[in-house]
């Protein structure tokens, strides 16, 4: 048997790989984040599939899980939000795994920045805007950043930030990043993104936080902070210059 960690994507069902569907589909166990992975995504396990919501389960529990499947040579679809390589926890699962002999593999989905640029109509990386992204979150319950992840370390740089798990964190945000980033600069926090609850709260480091309590949002939001938001005039990508030569678009002579 295989346990199939399984990227579900931000929300929407039809934003699975086809690959993450298939493969829930033919497996008799699925474990599931019930409180970030639609019902809709588990629907496609088999009939007669144990399907069971991990959330308020413990590591334990959950590796207890697999080990029966194993026992009885069951494949399990291991469903997470968003791509499991981000903010997934499947590290630790992955080491219980290799401790038990268990084999595993990783099927990629769709991550929740992705999903909020789309919603929001931005390119996140604009000639001599911002060329890099940052994914990140920030110190609040879960464990503690570290010393060189800071957002001060990393907003040195300038680069797009997308900043998970920290909505209810928007007072240190903003008191860390204005002075790099400046007052005006945009921010946009993005609820559920490509849910049908979705919601998109646009300001600047100065007024996002009364426009985020305002709306109430407090959890499962994404933050977003860079000028690429709101670029105004910039130079178009040297990929489709016609003075941009490379291998598939040969220098073009003269008649």
């Amino acid at each position: 048997m295989t346990v199939h960690f399984i990227g579900a994507g931000p929300g929407a069902p039809d934003l699975i790989t086809v690959r993450g569907r298939d493969l829930i589909a033919r497996c008799p166990v699925c474990l599931y984040a019930g409180s970030l992975v639609p019902p809709e995504i588990v629907a496609h396990a088999p009939a007669g599939a144990r399907v069971v919501d991990t959330a308020p389960m413990t590591l334990d529990e959950i590796v207890g899980e697999i080990e029966a499947a194993h026992a009885a040579g069951h494949d399990v679809a291991r469903v997470h939000s968003g791509d499991p390589s981000i903010y997934g926890a499947i590290g630790e699962q992955m080491r219980r795994l290799e401790t038990l002999g268990i084999p595993y593999d990783i099927t990629p989905g769709v991550p929740a920045f992705a999903a909020a640029a789309a919603l929001l109509g931005t390119e996140l990386t604009l000639p001599e805007v911002a060329q890099t992204i940052v994914v990140t979150r920030t110190a609040m319950k879960a464990s503690p950043m570290p010393n060189r992840e800071t957002l001060a370390v990393l907003g040195a740089s300038g680069a797009t930030l997308a900043i998970h798990l920290s909505v209810r964190n928007l007072a240190h945000i903003v008191a860390e990043l204005s002075p790099l980033y400046g007052a005006d600069c945009p921010v946009a926090v993005v609820y559920r993104a490509s849910w049908p609850d979705q919601l998109v709260i646009r300001g600047t480091l100065a007024d996002i936080r009364a426009k985020v309590r305002e709306a109430k949002i407090t959890r499962t939001a994404l933050v977003l902070v860079g000028r690429v938001l709101d670029p105004g005039e910039f130079r178009d990508s040297a990929l489709y210059d016609p003075a941009h030569v490379h291998v598939l678009r040969p220098e073009r002579r003269q008649a």
